[in-house]
């Protein structure tokens, strides 16, 4: 790919600590078929390996046909949303290797500003990303909650589910109980 064609980046400061990063990844030449139940396994695999190992939550991810969307955040003041995407880009293009796809040479990505990191603003995004397969004429109007491909990912909790009842404020407690015990490495000082 020539350097003209490379998507400009902000700091590397911008993707670190607790930075919250809408990234997209697109399989190279838009190609289809790769997107199965085993993939998608593999994916939330991935990306629970990733989660631990650069400490992120992936508030939502929506597989489509031929691209992928994730809202990550980072956990700790050492994450690195860099760093910990070009782990899990690495790992599921071995996956990808295997079945003849590949993603292309460089996400897309956009660091949210500090006014879109509130609860509501950052359940709007959520909403605007699993829509994505209503846009495409995948699934129904509103049926976003059914389709199998989409979801939220954060490590060590594997029961969250979006779009339940309760759904929002179990998110919420995991993302503070996941700050406050560092990931699972300090005990959790709530608990004394």
């Amino acid at each position: 790919m020539p350097q003209d064609d490379y998507l400009k980046r902000l700091s590397p400061g911008a993707y670190q600590g607790e930075s919250w990063v809408h990234g997209s990844l697109t399989m190279g030449g838009r190609a289809t078929g790769w997107l199965d139940p085993r993939f998608l396994y593999r994916f939330r695999e991935i990306l629970t390996h990733t989660g631990f190992r650069h400490r992120i939550a992936c508030l939502v991810y929506c597989l489509m046909p031929d691209h992928v969307h994730m809202l990550w955040h980072g956990l700790a003041h050492d994450s690195d949303q860099r760093v910990a995407m070009s782990f899990f880009r690495k790992q599921t293009n071995l996956s990808l290797k295997r079945i003849g796809f590949r993603w292309q040479l460089q996400a897309y990505d956009r660091v949210l500003r500090d006014s879109e990191v509130e609860q509501t603003e950052l359940q709007a995004i959520v909403e605007y990303i699993v829509r994505n397969p209503e846009r495409a004429g995948l699934i129904d109007h509103d049926g976003f909650a059914s389709y199998a491909y989409s979801g939220c990912l954060l490590p060590g909790f594997p029961d969250l589910r979006l779009f339940q009842e309760d759904s929002w404020p179990r998110l919420w407690r995991a993302f503070s109980y996941l700050k406050r015990t560092d990931l699972f490495h300090v005990a959790d000082p709530k608990r004394g």
